[in-house]
């Protein structure tokens, strides 16, 4: 026989008896838990093929890149005829002790401080025309520009070569039509543009930028349509004209899709290839490399380095890191990020 003491300890501790904020459940209850807990997964399962590929495609080969930048790592490596052997950063010395290097490095540098502002305010130039346009005839444009934006760099590329071939190309015949008061004389007949780096990547600037600019524009439009109308009426009552009205009411609003855009040029104009590979003639004049064609020398010239090619995309890679976290910081302290 139990105790009284016994027994009420027994029936405290029965379910029917436990404190009420530890009793199980309901079925009903413990469904929804568990409904909530599935949805939240959702989001991660729809990201998780999403994250897979880009692991595949980028971060494994950015990981390999990583090793055989301090490996000697050439033809014979891939064949297996010689060992793989490590080199610690002995590739990293051998590209910044590159006059060549160096070189690219100042090309890469003047072309992407020239090309990213000069994109940057056609771009915007012509978002602020589209929004002033009715919507079918904007929505017209805009398309027709992104025609150019959409179009393969290769193709763009042979297009203006074409152009500006000195051999009956288009741009040297309107140059000759420039009247000689004009032009200082100058004869365009036959002109060729790349056997020196200033001509050269004079094309390639008009190239990128007439492919670059649609983009901008269409993001500035599109970040124009979201600042309510009243705020520009409200700058016109105070006396405010276009141009104070954008950079006190505009500009503002769209600093974090200006800051943005600016990102994206830097990432894509400083290691341009293609349009430098096309329209310099491949790999015809060394004064003219900047870092994309360097590297692509270094890695699939005979006897290709991959090694060292590998340390230049490291370096390529850590620069625009550096360039990235230094504008956001600086951004930030700005006031573009919240």
């Amino acid at each position: 026989m139990l105790s009284s003491a016994q027994q009420s300890d027994a029936a405290a501790a029965s379910p029917d008896n436990r404190p009420s904020g530890r009793r199980p459940l309901p079925p009903s209850a413990r469904t929804r838990s568990s409904a909530r807990r599935r949805r939240r997964l959702v989001p991660y399962l729809l990201l998780l093929p999403s994250a897979v590929a880009i692991g595949l495609l980028l971060i494994w080969p950015a990981i390999q890149i990583a090793i055989y930048s301090f490996q000697n790592y050439g033809l014979p490596q891939v064949t297996g005829a010689e060992a793989t052997s490590w080199t610690g950063l002995g590739n990293f010395r051998l590209v910044l002790a590159d006059p060549e290097f160096w070189s690219s490095l100042r090309i890469s540098v003047l072309f992407a401080v020239i090309v990213v502002p000069l994109t940057l305010i056609i771009g915007t130039l012509v978002g602020l025309l589209l929004n002033r346009l009715g919507p079918k005839m904007a929505a017209f444009l805009s398309t027709t520009a992104l025609l150019a934006w959409a179009m393969p760099a290769v193709s763009a590329s042979v297009i203006f070569v074409w152009l500006f071939d000195p051999d009956g190309g288009v741009a040297d015949w309107l140059l000759g039509k420039v009247p000689t008061w004009l032009d200082g004389g100058a004869r365009w007949s036959g002109y060729s543009w790349t056997n020196a780096p200033l001509p050269a990547y004079t094309v390639i600037t008009l190239l990128v930028v007439w492919q670059a600019f649609p983009f901008i524009a269409v993001s500035v439009l599109a970040g124009l349509k979201t600042i309510p109308s009243e705020l520009h009426e409200a700058a016109r009552v105070d006396g405010a004209g276009p141009w104070r009205s954008f950079w006190k009411v505009t500009f503002p609003l769209l600093k974090p899709i200006f800051m943005v855009l600016v990102l994206l040029s830097v990432i894509w104009d400083f290691g341009i290839f293609t349009q430098a590979y096309i329209v310099t003639g491949e790999l015809g004049n060394r004064d003219e490399f900047n870092l994309g064609i360097y590297a692509y020398d270094k890695a699939f010239t005979m006897p290709p380095a991959y090694g060292v090619a590998s340390a230049l995309a490291l370096i390529l890679t850590i620069i625009l890191l550096l360039v990235t976290a230094g504008y956001v910081r600086a951004s930030i302290k700005q006031g573009a990020i919240a």
